[in-house]
């Protein structure tokens, strides 16, 4: 019996043993090759977690099933698998991945021809139909599957984009993940020194939890001061997100690095970001000649609007970046030696380029536990309080409401059951204020829709 709860907005994900097992892996990818209509090729990765490989075998025997070639790539990163669906010339991929989830945790990622992201209203409702409903089709004859080597090729396309001129070091924590795979070979070709910790891809992530942020990058922060590096680069498990610490052990929110991006792009255009960025953002865009366009939280919504709108740049504040000369794609990898281009050919410290953002008192996103099934419900209740006391409200994703000095943006996760919150005020005082009646809202909504009352 397949869970109708593992299918989410961007990917299928549950706890290997519990929601996901060969059996469930099998029926996804012969799900998946239906839905491609039986033919074709397909290219399935997997990260470093424990369960990965078995999983990527059961896919793969499922898209044979279907009647898909099955191109094998092995343990690559995410961004690998977006890059192998071009590079290969396939009809579509799937990574066995729960990116920054605990170890216990794994999934699926499936990408669409040009490595765009099956998610909710672009195919997730089909293939959640197809395997829920066993509306299958097999083929006679069945899929070859082989393996392919995408790290070569995936190596020297990166490192042909950049030629970094003068010497850098980069502190890196792959917190024990995928990026091990390609970043030493492609600092190598480009001459970067890197010096790492947590650089064995252990899928039981020994040295802490594969999500790079405020508790899990201590280490990396006294590794950047401790060994005089230029700037520190912190991945999650899978490599498509990077948080950046600069030499001073600061960590950079995920809005102030696609504001340095911004302020160093070769030419204009739009740059698209997501509703929970700081208006610093919006201001440094238009300072920039360029034009701001806000979209939803998810790769889904940010990738689709940086293609659409032929964008300059795009990016998330949970430190997602999408770069169009390599097809909008968000990669961390990419994205770490695209900041190691801009401090090179500024001649600055990172801390430089940090301070030149305009800073607002905010918080990191605050995350909350709540039920699946009524997270929606959540938001939508205290929308509707901001609402009645005549605030002005965005509710592109989730709700946000305008005070007149700050917001407070608050949402359902779209991978976990939670209910997530960010904020930003002129002053710390209010601030706290902003928050503190948020957090009042939230816990009381989730109590009274999780009791029924």
């Amino acid at each position: 019996m397949v869970k109708p709860h593992i299918f989410r907005a961007y990917d299928v994900r549950g706890v290997y043993g519990e929601d996901l097992d060969e059996e469930v892996a099998e029926l996804i990818g012969l799900g998946y090759g239906t839905l491609l209509g039986n033919k074709g090729k397909v290219v399935v990765g997997r990260d470093v977690r424990l369960s990965g490989e078995v999983l990527a075998n059961a896919v793969a025997r499922g898209l044979s099933r279907a009647g898909c070639d099955v191109l094998e790539l092995g343990m690559v990163t995410t961004p690998m698998v977006y890059f192998s669906t071009v590079h290969f010339k396939v009809d579509g991929g799937v990574q066995v991945t729960a990116s920054h989830n605990p170890p216990e945790w794994n999934g699926f990622k499936l990408v669409k021809p040009g490595g765009a992201t099956l998610s909710a209203g672009a195919g997730m409702e089909e293939l959640k139909d197809i395997v829920l409903n066993k509306r299958f089709r097999e083929v006679d004859k069945r899929g070859q599957i082989e393996k392919v080597d995408a790290l070569t090729p995936y190596v020297e396309f990166i490192a042909s984009r950049f030629h970094l001129d003068g010497k850098l070091t980069i502190a890196v924590d792959y917190s024990n993940g995928a990026t091990t795979i390609p970043l030493p070979r492609i600092a190598e070709k480009l001459g970067l020194e890197i010096k790492a910790i947590n650089d064995v891809p252990d899928g039981r992530f020994p040295a802490h939890l594969p999500e790079p942020n405020e508790e899990t990058l201590k280490d990396l922060q006294n590794f950047v001061v401790k060994v005089g590096a230029d700037f520190g680069a912190g991945f999650d498990g899978d490599g498509d997100r990077v948080v950046f610490v600069d030499e001073r052990g600061r960590i950079i929110p995920g809005d102030v690095t696609l504001a340095i991006y911004v302020k160093h792009l070769e030419k204009k255009g739009k740059v698209v970001f997501d509703v929970s960025s700081s208006s610093a953002l919006r201001e440094i865009i238009l300072e920039m000649g360029c034009e701001p366009v806000e979209m939803r939280v998810g790769r889904a919504f940010i990738l689709n609007a940086v293609r659409e709108q032929n964008a300059v740049i795009g990016g998330e504040k949970s430190n997602h970046f999408y770069f169009p000369e390599i097809w909008g794609f968000d990669d961390a990898v990419y994205a770490t030696l695209k900041m190691a281009e801009i401090v090179l050919k500024s001649g600055k410290r990172l801390s430089q380029l940090v301070d030149e953002i305009p800073h607002y008192p905010s918080i990191p996103i605050k995350t909350y536990e709540c039920a699946d099934e009524v997270k929606w419900k959540v938001v939508e209740d205290i929308a509707e309080q901001y609402r009645s006391r005549g605030l002005e409200i965005n509710t592109i994703d989730g709700v946000k409401a305008y005070f007149d000095d700050g917001w407070v943006l608050i949402r359902p996760s779209n991978t976990m059951p939670q209910i997530k919150m960010t904020a930003e005020a002129k002053t710390e005082k209010r601030l706290r204020e902003i928050v503190e009646e948020a957090e009042d809202l939230i816990k009381a909504s989730i109590k009274k829709l999780a009791s029924g009352r």
